[in-house]
């Protein structure tokens, strides 16, 4: 099994030696891939019940529930590529996996993960927590844009002020029953984000308890609170069903109730225990925190409005949904009938400032960001504008350290600017939409109020998460993967098959060999001989895209010197955007290989066309490689933002396997003009 971070290059490399290393020590070998591009070379049920042991050969988390019963050697991605010899010969002597310990994460320990004693892990891997509550953002970000945007949709298109009850659809209305299914995906989302935290580091047994203790941790009625304890609530319930559930796995029981214990025996007792200690013992804190937040907040209306703006505005921003957030809204909502508007007005300025700050965030640096969170990014936007703040929550659970402080600084500057205009809202709720249908006094005012806050959010968010990642060392600027499907890349899998002599079990399939890239218009040559320059690569590289001789010596002038070389071309539109996009793929983790190989690529509109640059350096670039080899064989890969496919995906899984071997990089190195390149490189 092999699989790295992003899918793309390591998992192919990964695969090809350990497909070369178990032919030169006479073993049949078959290695399922799941990169970004999807799983390849799938291993059947026959496949993984002939096997003598598997190789998880992984940075990521991934299910090893169909091989219990096998040996299981997990390690890290590098080690397959480095060590391939190795891990097939360590194999054989692994521990059988029983199904206990994290089902999902490849290589959670220095000691190689379950059935792996002793193996050491290659590459640089996440703590299991902070894989989990990735895995848990991933899957709640669908239900809060899918939740948000039909409500925003509902109450933009059929809702209407009422001094009563807010904003207000007509029961029974074709828009009402959007805003219901809106509804159902917000409900959804806190529960989810719990139970796949819990699923991550306890796996399928861990997710009902989860799943209900996250619907326990929203639902305040359970445990005497107004409000819910919301996204953070949630995210506790997580990782307490999680470890709880790995806990219990650990207890010794008869070998006649085994059988039951994931589906019955853990749910049912993890679900109760998890369930009761949320009610009795943390719900009854959160309880007090509503009622004291209540009392304190009525002792200061008399006090500075400015003020009054400015802790309401903290408030809001906090939990987005939770007890401290519900106080402050409910203390502004409740006041309404009284006559005092003004508290109402603070909160209305404060609530969209942290999705429309989040959202802003995202296009200042999206270098920051990944693909899924510049979408979930644009979405909240959108939701800010109609006053739904948990638009902000995917980026506060992936980032709390950063987000919530902004979101905070963001929210107290809003209701502070509100105080201080004194504006008023009529209706229990926030955000533009109530100014536009007229619920607000002080239009313009209010407009600068959450255009001020908004703007504060953003800045302080870019500032804190490149301040921390710059503490890091830039080694991971994205977070998310690209968080899989909702969550993250399928992950890859290797099998070892049947020792040399068995006779009786047919040859494995061998490795995925990505089939020719042909999207293009025209076929690839395998041969090599007879490849037309034309068609190398698709077309995508050709003389005019190759320089023998790179005259740069660190990386980041090697990639502006290659995106000049692609520039030539006419496809590239933006030379200092196709570099940035570039350099930003390099933060999230090296595209260096070993080997002396370097494939930085980009995925930007700043190309109009698919493009692929190689050069060669004499004496090499230091890329950051894995095997801390000098970069002197580099491919530059460009492909626009709608090219079709995952074109570039696929070229970089054609690149990275055939550049395993030795004798096809030694005829790269040594061929003399532009023509044998492409003639060399025409045979993958």
């Amino acid at each position: 099994m092999t699989a790295c971070p992003t899918g793309i290059a390591h998992t192919y490399m990964a695969a090809e030696k350990l497909a070369q290393a178990a032919e030169s020590l006479g073993h049949e070998i078959k290695v399922e891939t799941q990169g970004s591009i999807g799983a390849e070379n799938i291993l059947s049920d026959n496949d993984v019940k002939d096997a003598d042991g598997i190789i998880i050969a992984a940075d990521k988390d991934v299910d090893r529930g169909r091989f219990v019963g096998k040996k299981v050697l997990a390690v890290g991605v590098a080690e397959g590529i480095h060590h391939p010899e190795r891990l097939i010969e360590r194999v054989r002597s692994a521990s059988v996996y029983d199904g206990g310990g994290p089902g999902t994460g490849a290589a959670t320990s220095p000691g190689g993960g379950a059935g792996a004693p002793g193996g050491g892990v290659g590459g640089k891997e996440r703590s299991v927590a902070y894989k989990a509550l990735m895995n848990g953002v991933s899957y709640m970000i669908p239900f809060v844009v899918v939740g948000g945007l039909l409500i925003a949709i509902s109450l933009a298109l059929g809702g209407h002020t009422d001094p009563e009850g807010g904003l207000v659809i007509p029961d029974g209305s074709f828009w009402k029953h959007v805003n219901d299914i809106g509804v159902i995906g917000f409900t959804l989302m806190v529960p989810i984000l719990s139970g796949y935290i819990a699923y991550a580091i306890g796996d399928r047994p861990a997710l009902v308890p989860g799943m209900i203790g996250g619907w326990i941790a929203n639902t305040g009625s359970l445990y005497d609170s107004e409000a819910g304890a919301g996204f953070i609530g949630a995210i506790v319930t997580g990782f307490l069903a999680g470890y709880l559930v790995q806990w219990i796995k650990k207890v010794g029981v008869p070998k006649f109730v085994r059988p039951i214990m994931p589906i019955i025996v853990i749910p049912i007792v993890a679900t109760t225990v998890l369930g009761l200690f949320f009610i009795y013992v943390i719900g009854r804190p959160i309880s007090w925190v509503f009622t004291h937040l209540t009392e304190l907040l009525g002792g200061m209306t008399g006090s500075s409005a400015i003020l009054l703006g400015a802790v309401l505005g903290l408030m809001i921003a906090f939990d987005m949904g939770g007890p401290v957030n519900k106080t402050a809204f409910l203390f502004g909502a409740g006041l309404i009938a009284s006559g005092n508007q003004t508290v109402m007005g603070m909160c209305a300025a404060a609530i969209p400032v942290m999705p429309l700050g989040q959202g802003l965030a995202t296009l200042i640096r999206r270098r920051l960001y990944s693909e899924q969170e510049r979408e979930t990014g644009m979405a909240a936007l959108f939701m800010g504008c109609f006053g739904i703040s948990e638009g902000a929550i995917p980026f506060a659970a992936a980032r709390p350290a950063q987000v919530i402080p902004a979101n905070m600084l963001g929210g107290a500057v809003a209701g502070a600017v509100a105080g201080m205009a004194g504006l008023t809202d009529a209706v229990p709720h926030g955000g533009p939409i109530v100014a536009v249908l007229g619920a607000v006094g002080g239009v313009p005012a209010f407009f600068l109020a959450v255009a001020i806050g908004s703007v504060v959010t953003a800045l302080a968010t870019v500032t804190l998460v490149d301040v921390a990642e710059r503490r890091k060392g830039g080694a991971d600027l994205v977070t998310s993967p690209e968080p899989e499907p909702a969550a993250e890349p399928a992950l890859a899998l290797a099998g070892v098959g049947a020792g040399a002599g068995r006779g009786t079990t047919e040859p494995a399939a061998a490795p995925v060999a990505t089939a020719d890239v042909d999207t293009a218009g025209g076929d690839t040559d395998r041969d090599g001989a007879d490849a037309d320059d034309a068609d190398v690569l698709s077309g995508y590289l050709t003389e005019q895209t190759v320089k023998t001789r790179l005259v740069s010596r660190d990386k980041g002038a090697a990639i502006r010197e290659m995106a000049e070389l692609a520039a030539g071309t006419g496809r590239v539109a933006d030379v200092d955007e196709l570099v940035r996009v570039a350099l930003a793929r390099e933060a999230q983790g090296t595209t260096g290989l070993g080997e002396e190989i370097a494939i930085p690529h980009a995925k930007t509109d700043a190309v109009t066309a698919p493009v692929v640059a190689f050069a060669r350096s004499a004496d090499g670039i230091d890329w950051g490689s894995l095997d801390g080899t000098l970069a002197k064989l580099v491919f530059m890969i460009s492909v626009p933002e709608a090219a079709a496919g995952d074109e570039h995906l696929r070229i970089l899984a054609l690149l990275s396997r055939k550049l395993m071997d030795a004798d096809f990089r030694a005829r790269l190195q040594e061929a003399a003009d532009e023509a044998e390149v492409l003639r060399v490189i025409g045979e993958i």
